[in-house]
């Protein structure tokens, strides 16, 4: 049956992709989601269940800096920031999980800001 709107699609292709894609403690995943407006990171360690590290454009500290940017360089910063808190936590190698969005735009942004500060996808 096709789908009947973009997220429910969306929804559909992240459930396929995470088939595959599994966090473990050793390396675990780098999930993004991107709403209209804003972008969301966190690294995930499926075996426990737990959250290691977020980011997001939300938190005061990117509103500040971003007020003039564009979304993409928002995003390129979000990744830095969860590259730079992951190394600090000690976590150098992650499995990236897109969501079901496309590879482009700010989704490529934050993959790109992340790999700038270390970490290894």
């Amino acid at each position: 049956m096709a789908s009947k709107n973009r997220s429910t699609a969306r929804l559909r292709r992240h459930t396929r992709v995470r088939k595959h894609v599994v966090g473990t403690p050793n390396r675990p995943r780098l999930n993004v989601f991107r709403s209209t407006t804003e972008i969301y990171a966190q690294v995930i360690d499926d075996e426990k269940g737990h959250t290691l590290v977020t980011a997001s454009s939300v938190e005061d500290e990117f509103r500040k800096k971003a007020k003039k940017m564009k979304k993409t360089e928002q995003a390129k910063l979000v990744g830095q920031a969860v590259a730079d808190r992951a190394k600090s936590k000690g976590i150098t190698a992650v499995v990236f999980d897109r969501g079901g969005f496309r590879y482009i735009g700010r989704v490529k942004a934050l993959a790109d800001g992340a790999r700038e500060n270390g970490l290894k996808f």
